[in-house]
């Protein structure tokens, strides 16, 4: 049934809720009694506050708060404060109201921008807000996660709309909000509207709570032995998870059966990272994992076998609070503490409920379950306890455990307090940056006024208004000075023309282009210098986006392992290595350049300090390497966080292709465009190819196996796949030139790599491998018989410091085999001299 065609036009608003209700029964919805309050709140017209438990059924209040905004010709914004979630609504809002009436903006990426439903995320609207103002094109706001209003970092995105957007019909929910009253209150006065709160509910799916002194893999065994799985047993970091999935690799958690019945539903998924094979051992024993750092394309996995019934038990990290949906029964808490960043904390009772309330499933599901486990040093007390039994010899000669020096400790009265307390009070947490103000700027009218009630009628105390507006005389008197804004005859304006999604999509843009002027595009593979400027033009780029931070620091890590094992063979003592490595650090490309320029570019664009500009080597040294994505996440040990390395890749691969103009693009930079962009899509073309499935949908059978669709044949996108292929050969001349033999062999054992090498440097000092060596004129491909034999020849020309160029290396690709496997499957045949 379709929805919006069950709803008349001009329908009035008792006919836009039966279409709705009638809607909901045909899905097989009945509607609890807070749902059906709020959906008859939201046709009248009122704001609606929904602070209900977890599985109360938000999601269908905000389908209907969609619907009846579409059908009377509005514009409706969904906002949740992760990518992942505003994907995830994405899909599903698409399934309901047809993928043509729903689209998607991330600041990164947007799908069908001008349709009547937007998913975003929560700083895509607030920067609309500050850019549009009253006059924005957004008659309704479903704010989902709204407790986020409280983040310090960016609590401000959730306030900026409902102060800036008196239009709009606002949608705020949260499971767990606490007293919102000054909110609401503030919400009526802004609109005029009233605003109906919803909160207070009984679950439908009661929880019972406890706490528990055994093992963790004993409580395990209780449980699924008592029918309370699914089982989410939560940890406070990824590694904890993948440990928790090793150790409890050794129980039963599934019957045979059901592995077979797994192994049905996974079918011919592709696990091709080191990651990957080890979540296919875990799920195929009925154990899932999930957590942040992981590829899109496995959470999805981890969480369509969970929908399904398949994982008995999921380990992963607390990132699951937030509204991703994984159907479990039973909560298990292996702590009360989490690092925040800075120091361990005990949760907040606004942490733990949003944890705890994932637990129990409506409609299968009498009751949830929340178990909250001891600190190990009271579970050993408590068994030695058990052990002694009633013998007082026994009892005698127990020494108790005490917590670890440091340790932040929590017990039964701190679980019990937490499972008592409501949610803390909302903090507001407005901000001012330059880049803020200059949308504020440029949607013209009274400046003046705007920027003053946005400093002063907000919901921040009034000691924090005063150092708001401190701070924005500050930010306008810089941008006046910067020639940025002019003020005259009692007006201000900008001087410039800002580029429509400024301070949403890589706002260090306009600095990049400004640097990439600086360097020579004739500095090409082959000639005269060093060969480098489309890998310059990549370090640019990489220097505006957001830290990968496990990658950086593993990166120097490795970094310092290496130069530690340098100064030990040069015979420098501990006090030198030691003060030699306070000098190391993750690889900085042009970090002198790069650093000067921006200084140079922000005393006439100041705004630009609001951002931090971060020189940095990801992509570059992939590329430079000769890595594939396997292999980098390999040599840095970051199997825990591939997904994070494949979100900085994709953000690059966009930032590349938006930002750099087509007068700046070499041959080269082109190649490595191609590269980039065909090697995210061979690792995880999850997320496209489901939009594709939108847009050109196939009956899909019920029990299909949870396998997404290949990428393309990366033998396809020839461009691409020819960089591969002189990837794979100069990673040899690589090896071959720090004569790493038993790495050479191990690539090509057909191979006698050590004679080779051995006749080669008889002959020359060394094999050179700057940018001139990179040069694809070094690099020829034969594909004469290609569509008869299946395979390209390759001649791989050693770059020698006499310039003879009189050693090759002859290879075949076998395009079959690097069709299968997705990367350039290379053979090696001979290294000789000519």
């Amino acid at each position: 049934m379709d929805l919006l065609a069950t709803i008349p036009d001009d329908a009035g608003p008792d006919e836009v809720y039966e279409a709705f209700a009638l809607w909901a029964e045909h899905r097989g919805f009945t509607l609890y009694p807070a749902q059906d309050e709020a959906v008859m709140e939201l046709v009248s017209g009122s704001h609606v506050i929904l602070s209900t438990p977890t599985g109360t059924g938000k999601s269908l209040v905000a389908v209907a708060a969609h619907a009846a905004c579409v059908a009377g010709g509005g514009r409706t914004y969904y906002t949740a404060p992760i990518k992942a979630l505003v994907s995830e609504k994405f899909f599903a809002l698409a399934e309901i109201f047809g993928a043509e009436n729903v689209g998607m903006v991330t600041g990164d990426s947007s799908v069908n921008p001008d349709a009547p439903i937007i998913c975003c995320t929560a700083e895509i609207l607030a920067n609309l807000a500050l850019r549009e103002g009253a006059g924005a094109s957004v008659d309704q706001v479903v704010m989902d996660e709204f407790h986020y209003y409280g983040e310090p970092d960016r609590g401000w995105a959730w306030q900026v709309p409902l102060l800036l957007l008196p239009r709009a019909q606002f949608l705020l929910m949260s499971a767990t909000l606490g007293d919102v009253s000054a909110i609401a209150s503030d919400l009526e006065r802004r609109t005029g509207r009233t605003v109906a709160e919803v909160t207070g509910v009984e679950r439908p799916v009661p929880l019972h709570f406890s706490y528990a002194r055994i093992p963790v893999h004993e409580q395990v065994e209780q449980l699924l032995g008592t029918g309370e799985a699914p089982i989410y047993i939560v940890h406070f970091s990824q590694a904890a998870a993948m440990e928790r999935a090793q150790a409890l690799s050794s129980i039963k958690v599934i019957s045979r059966a059901q592995r077979d019945e797994i192994a049905e539903a996974i079918g011919g998924f592709r696990f091709t990272t080191g990651f990957g094979r080890t979540l296919s051992r875990y799920v195929r024993a009925g154990i899932g994992v999930h957590h942040a750092g992981m590829l899109p394309r496995y959470r999805r996995l981890v969480e369509t076998l969970a929908q399904r019934g398949l994982l008995r038990v999921i380990c992963g990290t607390d990132t699951l609070g937030v509204g991703i949906n994984v159907p479990i029964r039973t909560v298990l808490l292996t702590a009360l503490t989490k690092y925040d960043g800075q120091r361990m904390r005990h949760l907040s009772a606004r942490e733990f409920h949003q944890i705890a309330g994932r637990a129990g499933r409506a409609g299968y599901d009498t009751a949830g379950t929340v178990v909250a486990m001891a600190p190990d040093h009271e579970i050993e007390n408590a068994t030695a306890i058990a052990k002694a039994g009633d013998d007082p010899k026994k009892q005698r000669k127990i020494v108790r455990k005490k917590a670890p020096q440091g340790f932040v400790s929590w017990g039964e009265a701190s679980f019990e307090k937490l499972v008592e307390a409501v949610p803390e009070p909302l903090e507001p947490r407005m901000q001012l940056t330059a880049a803020m103000l200059i949308n504020v700027i440029a949607r013209g009218g009274d400046v003046f006024a705007n920027v003053r009630s946005l400093v002063f009628d907000n919901h921040e105390p009034r000691a924090r208004q005063y150092e708001l507006a401190r701070r924005a005389i500050a930010i306008f008197r810089t941008l006046r000075d910067a020639g940025i804004v002019e003020y005259s005859e009692g007006r201000v304006r900008l001087t410039v023309d800002l580029q429509p999604n400024f301070a949403l999509n890589q706002p260090l843009s306009p600095f990049a282009l400004a640097a990439i002027e600086l360097l020579d595009p004739l500095d090409t593979p082959g000639a005269a210098g060093t060969g480098h400027y489309a890998l310059d033009v990549v370090s640019v780029i990489e220097a505006t986006l957001d830290d990968p931070r496990p990658v950086l620091s593993q990166q120097e890590f490795r970094a310092r392992g290496e130069a530690v094992a340098a100064m030990k063979r040069d015979g420098l003592d501990y006090d030198e290595r030691m003060e030699a490595l306070e000098e190391i650090t993750h690889p900085k490309p042009l970090a002198e350049l790069l650093t000067q320029s921006f200084e140079v570019f922000a005393t006439s664009q100041p705004w630009v300090r609001d951002f931090e500009l971060s020189p940095k080597s990801v992509v570059r040294d992939m590329f430079e390497r000769a890595l594939s994505f396997g292999e980098f996440v390999s040599l840095y040990q970051l199997g825990r966080s591939e997904g994070l390395v494949l979100r900085y890749l994709s953000d690059a691969y966009r930032a590349i292709r938006q930002t750099v103009p087509a007068e700046a693009r070499t041959e080269e930079l082109l190649d490595v465009i191609e590269w980039l962009g065909e090697l995210v899509r061979q690792v995880d073309s999850s997320l496209v190819d489901e939009w594709e499935a939108l847009v050109n949908p196939s009956p899909a059978e019920a029990g299909a196996p949870v396998v997404p669709p290949a990428p393309p044949s990366v033998v396809v996108n020839r461009r691409a796949f020819t960089v591969l292929v002189r990837n794979e050969m100069f990673r040899r001349v690589q090896l071959a030139a720090l004569q790493k033999d038993d790495e050479l062999a191990e690539l090509d054992p057909d191979v006698d790599w050590p004679a080779a090498l051995d006749a080669y440097f008889d002959e020359h000092d060394e094999i050179l491998t700057g940018g001139p060596a990179r040069s694809p004129a070094l690099c020829v491909i034969d594909e004469t018989d290609a569509a008869a034999s299946g395979v390209w020849r390759v001649e791989q020309t050693i770059d020698d410091p006499a310039g003879d160029h009189d050693w090759r290396i002859r290879a075949e690709v076998d395009l079959g085999a690097s069709a299968d496997e997705g990367t350039a499957v290379v053979r090696v045949l001979e290294v000789r001299r000519l």
